[in-house]
């Protein structure tokens, strides 16, 4: 299964070095809090020991997790066929998906250089938003990353990342339907193992 890693690290590096300032409002506070405390991992000298790598790699899956709502980001990356799902299934999904993303941001999330989030606007829509935001790297080439929210009991989760016009949701639903349609569950649920596993080694 092909996953295309220019949006994973798109939203790392959004993740990761914000540092311009952010405008006083809710839900872009949501997410600056959790920036915010991902730079706090990154740079803490200790956390930066070798031995201290799986030390860091909890602080980090805990501080994005408080963030991102990984049950609605793979029900809507499996679109239809998520009703087809048993509460078991769904679950492991969920559980594997959530896993596939920590991964693959983890190995590229402590290669800090610098970057930069400029935080453009917030759009709300009643229980929705959108935090547009503008990566610079240290070349000066911008790209846009905009965060998708929907409030759950008055907190905002993330359910979406855009990376330049294109969906983290959509780029897995078309890849999950995909499977789903040619080889069915199983073979989603083999594919996103083994892809854990690579990423894991590295």
């Amino acid at each position: 299964m092909k996953i295309k890693l220019l949006i994973i690290y798109g939203m790392l590096v959004c993740f990761t070095f914000a540092r311009e300032a952010v405008a006083n409002n809710s839900v872009t506070e949501e997410v600056k809090k959790t920036v915010d405390e991902v730079v706090r991992i990154v740079s803490d000298k200790e956390m930066k020991k070798p031995g201290a790598k799986q030390e860091r790699r909890a602080a980090l899956r805990n501080a994005i997790g408080s963030l991102f709502d990984y049950e609605a980001m793979t029900k809507r990356a499996m679109g239809a066929n998520w009703k087809k799902l048993s509460t078991s299934q769904k679950s492991e999904l969920t559980g594997l998906f959530m896993t596939l993303l920590e991964n693959s941001y983890a190995n590229k999330i402590e290669s800090y250089n610098n970057e930069k989030v400029v935080y453009v606007r917030e759009d709300l829509d009643k229980e929705y938003a959108e935090v547009k935001t503008k990566i610079i790297t240290t070349k000066h080439d911008e790209y846009s990353v905009d965060y998708r929210l929907m409030n759950e009991k008055g907190k905002w989760r993330v359910y979406d990342v855009v990376i330049e016009g294109i969906s983290l949701v959509s780029n897995y639903r078309s890849q999950f339907g995909q499977i789903m349609n040619d080889k069915g569950y199983d073979e989603l649920i083999s594919k996103l193992q083994a892809k854990n596993k690579e990423i894991k080694k590295r």
